[in-house]
């Protein structure tokens, strides 16, 4: 059994694998933590000793065994091998997070979508999926060409939030269709749009689209915005880190600008 847990461990390092079993791997205590909280299905953990050298790692792996969670020993060179991150403290985990759909979404006035086209960096749609849940967003809807939602860099930076908060992969046509048949107002980013500011209201639910920082937002998207905006910069700069700009529109729109 355990060889075929160290298989899986290894297989779901490619997002085709993890598309094809539906699973996903979670390394970390916070993150394991996050699931067992969330009660996210947890199919096996690989733990090394490493994860019995804080009081807090002892205690996360009496709650997997709790759990009923199948816990396979392992080296600490051995899990090293098995995990993405740098420091998996200990434990490497295959679990089974819930698939969203857009219906799942309930965007509304002061509860905005965050539409993310071509985000590639792991680290920022991490961040983003955290920051939409601490600021009170509808939710994450990752369109193509960004970076895979299960990857082990996305749900390690989302610190957990992607168990709690809708995020679903899509494609512009599936988005804008959805969009239509809510009543969703959709603006996107851009260096040339509209200043937030006073006049910038959000009197209808709202799905913020940001872009690839190099080539901005797509056409299709961009034809069909409602509205283009943008964030004051100091003269000179030419953009923000795309995770920070997300924080900074989902607060602006949800207080209600």
């Amino acid at each position: 059994m355990a060889g075929s847990l160290l298989t899986t461990i290894r297989d779901l390092h490619r997002r085709r694998a993890r598309e094809r079993r539906g699973l996903a791997l979670a390394e970390g205590v916070r993150l394991l933590e996050e699931a067992l909280a969330a009660r996210v299905p947890i199919r096996g953990a690989a733990v090394a000793p490493g994860l019995e050298g804080t009081p807090r790692g002892t205690a996360l792996k009496s709650a997997l065994e709790r759990a009923g969670v199948r816990v396979e020993r392992v080296s600490d060179a051995e899990l090293e091998s098995l995990a993405d991150t740098d420091q998996p403290q200990g434990v490497v985990a295959v679990i089974e997070p819930r698939e969203w759909r857009l219906e799942d979404l309930a965007p509304a006035p002061g509860r905005p979508v965050l539409v993310l086209d071509a985000v590639q960096d792991p680290g920022n749609v991490g961040t983003i999926l955290r920051t939409t849940l601490g600021l009170g967003g509808a939710g994450v809807v990752a369109l193509k060409g960004t970076a895979d939602l299960h990857n082990t860099k996305v749900l390690r930076g989302s610190m957990g939030a992607l168990f709690r908060l809708p995020a679903v992969a899509a494609d512009a046509a599936d988005y804008l269709a959805w969009a239509k048949s809510t009543g969703l107002d959709t603006w996107v980013t851009a260096a040339d749009g509209e200043p937030l500011g006073k006049r910038t209201r959000a009197d209808h639910p709202v799905a913020l689209v940001l872009g690839n920082e190099g080539a901005g937002v797509g056409a299709a998207l961009s034809a069909a915005a409602h509205r283009r905006v943008a964030i004051p910069l100091a003269p000179g700069v030419e953009s923000l880190n795309v995770a920070v700009a997300a924080g900074i529109l989902l607060y602006e729109v949800a207080r209600g600008v």
